[in-house]
């Protein structure tokens, strides 16, 4: 974990540095991406309220193999807002056109999305095709059961410390599940991301878009939960979208919150590692 501010603002500086940035365009926005590692093409698509950085304890671990690909989502991030409406097909075409320009068009690519990601990935793939593997973690758009959470407007708040509690607030409600997760780098990320972010994904979070799209795919899926996020529900939520479906993986992560891939960011990298091999 990082204990302090400062050590992790240098990490990200030191990965900020190391990343390629590349820029597209849909209409007149200007999305950015990052571009890290050589190999297979791999697309990482951030969740709702983030950036890039909601897998910054995934991407070296992935660019030892491929060429990994994080584009900041259209109003997130360092990515301009596209032209209303920013609605699903809109936000998977401009996904899908940016791919086309920077890793191309006809190109196989994999796919790894988070939480509201995947509603954006698995509709991307239906739209695209040529996505050989996917993997979606913390999944939301499944259309089942998840827990009532009582979050805190922090834009309400004085700028500091009150701010700074309703972000570490939000962080253990909605993301996190062991306080130690919500270490200096947790912290940095989500609150960063969190002013940044201008694209209200929520309501599209909280129908079964994923679902819907998911089962007119036919490619393998891998599919993972954290045992205590509260998007989902647990194993019923893994053997509802396993039912009936042999190309898919559902497995649920033993004490990990809903931002699984940074709380068991070991066992997760092993899990993408093998599954995108």
């Amino acid at each position: 974990m990082t204990d302090s501010e400062d050590d992790a603002q240098a990490l990200l500086t030191h990965l900020e540095q190391r990343a390629e940035s590349v820029d597209s365009r849909f209409g007149g926005a200007r999305i950015r991406w990052r571009r890290i590692g050589s190999g297979p093409p791999l697309v990482l698509v951030h969740g709702g309220n983030g950036s890039w950085l909601h897998w910054v304890r995934n991407i070296d671990a992935l660019a030892g193999r491929h060429q990994v690909w994080l584009p900041d989502l259209p109003g997130c991030g360092d990515s301009d807002e596209i032209a209303p409406p920013a609605n699903l097909e809109r936000l998977v075409a401009a996904l899908q056109h940016n791919i086309a320009d920077l890793v191309g068009d006809e190109r196989e690519i994999d796919v790894a999305a988070f939480s509201f990601g995947s509603v954006l990935a698995s509709n991307l793939a239906l739209a695209r095709g040529g996505v050989r593997r996917l993997a979606l973690l913390g999944a939301t758009g499944h259309g089942l059961q998840r827990r009532q959470l009582a979050l805190k407007n922090w834009r309400l708040l004085e700028p500091g410390v009150a701010q700074a509690q309703a972000h570490r607030h939000n962080l253990a409600e909605l993301m996190l599940h062991g306080p130690v997760a919500i270490d200096a780098l947790a912290m940095l990320v989500h609150r960063s991301a969190s002013e940044r972010t201008r694209l209200r994904s929520k309501q599209l979070s909280h129908t079964d878009a994923t679902r819907r799209a998911l089962d007119r795919l036919h490619v393998p899926v891998l599919m993972a939960w954290g045992e205590h996020d509260p998007t989902a529900s647990g194993a019923a939520t893994a053997q509802a979208m396993a039912r009936g479906r042999p190309e898919r993986r559902c497995l649920v992560v033993p004490g990990a919150g809903h931002w699984v891939q940074y709380e068991a960011a070991a066992e997760i990298n092993t899990l993408l590692a093998g599954w995108f091999a």
